[in-house]
C-alpha cells in the first residue's frame, strides 16, 4: 500500500483490450493505484511486432514478461481478467509467479454475462 491505496497490477490476455480499461477504471474508482500492461499486443498494438526478425520478437517479449513480473512485485495483489474462463501460458506464469511471491489472487470472470467478449 501506498499510503491508504492498495496496488493492484492487472493480469490476463491483452486480446481483452476493453476489459482492461473497464476494471481500470472501476478500480481506479474504488480507490486502488492500477498498474496495467504497457500495451496490447493482441489487440489493436500488432503494428509493434511487424518488423521483428525471431530473434528480436523472442528477446521483447521475454523482457515484456518479465517487466510485467516486476509490476507484480510492486502490488499487494494481482486482479486476474478472465474472459470465458481464458487464461493462457503468459497469465498462468503471472499467477503462479504472484502466488509464489505471496500476492493476494483475484479472478474476474463477470464478462461474460456483462458481455465483455
Amino acid at each position: 500500500m501506498i499510503g491508504n491505496y492498495k496496488i493492484v497490477t492487472l493480469c490476463g490476455s491483452t486480446r481483452f483490450k476493453n476489459e482492461f480499461m473497464e476494471v481500470q477504471k472501476r478500480l481506479t474508482l474504488d480507490g486502488n493505484i492500477v498498474i496495467s500492461v504497457g500495451f496490447f499486443g493482441h489487440s489493436g498494438d500488432s503494428e509493434v511486432w511487424e518488423n521483428m526478425d525471431e530473434g528480436t520478437l523472442t528477446k521483447t517479449q521475454e523482457m515484456l514478461d518479465d517487466m510485467h513480473k516486476r509490476k507484480i512485485d510492486m502490488a499487494d495483489e494481482i486482479f486476474v481478467i478472465n474472459v470465458g474462463g481464458y487464461i493462457g501460458d503468459s497469465t498462468r506464469s503471472e499467477i503462479n509467479y504472484a502466488t509464489d511471491c505471496q500476492a493476494k489472487c483475484n479472478t474476474f470472470s463477470k464478462w461474460t454475462s456483462y458481455g465483455g467478449q
